[in-house]
């Protein structure tokens, strides 16, 4: 069934773990992991998003369940487009208009990663696209006003890329991505698991250690949780209490990759606009950033106040939808 009208504008942070759409008018309508399972010898699209992710490690020979987005960029472009496109139909139905999109990417992508996030898109339907960097759209969302000559440092923590940045003028001023985020510290929990206890576990498990008793500040009381995995050495199924002291251990390392960049970045400031900072404090935003204590961490080592952002997860998405609220300036601009 078509629907007259105009298309729509559609804003989507396009994540390494989750894709969330925001629709003009209409607020956050999706939210689904950025997973896809394909058949490999027809190549069919079998599931995409919260259905494929329960497939994940679980898959016959013929079906591969993937993620197609791989710190941030496209790593399987064949993939990323049918998962977009799959997405805006969902969204949008069958249009007359194909609607105008506004993507989200990592602040230092290459303009060949650009450009394939463009083909994409533009193959998946859209009638035009934008993109807008990932810390300005965050700053965005977390209801910081980026117009004035002031300094905001926004560090935006999601699944594939931590990107950090001042923003003054509506422009960042210094910013740096770095390829540590939330996989990275699944992987790091995969890796102390078996180097510790001998046992291997999945992603999933570890991604549930990491968002039920995961931490990188000391806590006042000692948690912990059972998991079940593949014992190395008699190759049987096996349970394990894991602590979260021992979490502490595993995710320490990424924790302070990020807390360094932070460091490089106050460093290349300039000084009207770290005094700034040093007033208004940092925010953090992304689903990364929920890691028990990583706020605390941060601000013991910088000295400065850190502030996590409402709805940390939907930032860049709300982002997103409020500078789909300018294409029209952006448009009239681009013509002038």
């Amino acid at each position: 069934m078509f629907k007259f009208g105009f298309g729509q504008d559609v804003g989507i942070d396009l994540g390494t773990a989750t894709v969330i759409v925001y629709v003009k008018g209409k607020g956050i309508v999706l939210r689904e992991p950025s997973v896809v399972a394909v058949d490999n010898i027809t190549g069919e699209v079998l599931a995409v998003g919260q259905e494929a992710r329960r497939m994940l490690g679980r898959t016959p020979g013929n079906i591969v369940a993937t993620r197609p987005l791989r710190d941030g960029v496209i790593s399987d472009y064949t993939v990323t487009e049918k998962m977009l496109k799959h997405f805006i139909n969902k969204v949008c139905g069958k249009f007359i208009f194909a609607p105008r999109i506004m993507i989200c990417i990592p602040s230092q992508v290459t303009e060949v990663e650009k450009k394939a996030v463009i083909d994409a898109a533009t193959q998946a339907g859209a009638r035009k696209v934008y993109l807008i960097e990932e810390p300005i759209a965050a700053a965005i969302g977390a209801g910081i006003d980026i117009s004035k000559p002031c300094g905001n440092m926004v560090v935006d923590i999601g699944g594939g890329t931590t990107d950090i940045a001042v923003i003054s003028l509506g422009g960042s001023v210094v910013n740096t991505s770095l390829k540590v985020a939330g996989d990275q510290f699944d992987e790091y929990i995969v890796k102390y698991i078996k180097k510790k206890h001998n046992i291997m576990i999945g992603e999933r498990t570890a991604e549930d250690l990491k968002v039920n008793i995961g931490c990188v500040y000391p806590k006042i009381q000692d948690t912990e949780m059972d998991i079940r995995g593949r014992d190395l050495v008699t190759g049987l199924p096996k349970t394990l209490t894991v602590h979260s002291s021992e979490m502490l251990e595993a995710l320490i390392e990424p924790a302070m990759m990020i807390v360094d960049a932070v460091h490089s970045v106050l460093e290349r400031t300039p000084p009207e606009l770290s005094a700034d900072i040093s007033d208004k404090g940092i925010y953090m935003t992304g689903g990364g950033c929920l890691v028990d204590g990583l706020d605390k961490l941060l601000q013991e080592k910088t000295g400065i106040n850190v502030m996590i952002a409402q709805d940390t997860v939907s930032c860049v998405a709300l982002g997103t939808g409020k500078a789909l609220d300018n294409l029209d300036v952006l448009e009239g601009k681009a013509r002038n």
